[in-house]
């Protein structure tokens, strides 16, 4: 198995205490809501489904996310990403690209769209 990483860093004019609650603390029930085509499956791996529960959200990308305020009310969202390919299986450059630039509402459900559509979602 191989192992390809990628970073971005993406601005974003919903602030941060917001954007991690959807994405960190409830992304379980948003990205199915957001991009289903996306999903796989869901598992609750240890808990059940409260806090200290361990999820585990079935797709062929793992991210690691880092949210930091910026001056002008919004965030700045990091992440790091990694695919994990199966023996044989080449990731190119150009086809992480591709995904990246993508439509907003396939590749990134933390742009404001559904935030914005849905003010009292995650506030």
């Amino acid at each position: 198995m191989g192992v390809v990483t990628f970073t971005e860093d993406i601005a974003s004019p919903v602030p941060a205490p917001r954007l991690f609650k959807a994405l960190i603390l409830d992304v379980d029930n948003l990205i199915p809501k957001v991009v289903p085509q996306a999903i796989k499956s869901i598992e609750t791996n240890q808990g059940d489904g409260g806090p200290g529960s361990i999820n585990q959200m079935n797709f062929s990308i793992s991210y690691e996310t880092k949210l930091e305020s910026d001056p002008n009310g919004g965030c700045v969202h990091m992440s790091i990403g990694k695919y994990y390919t199966k023996p044989g299986v080449e990731v190119k450059e150009e086809d992480i690209k591709a995904g990246k630039e993508k439509p907003p509402a396939c590749s990134r459900p933390w742009k404001p769209t559904y935030l914005w559509a849905n003010p009292d979602a995650y506030v």
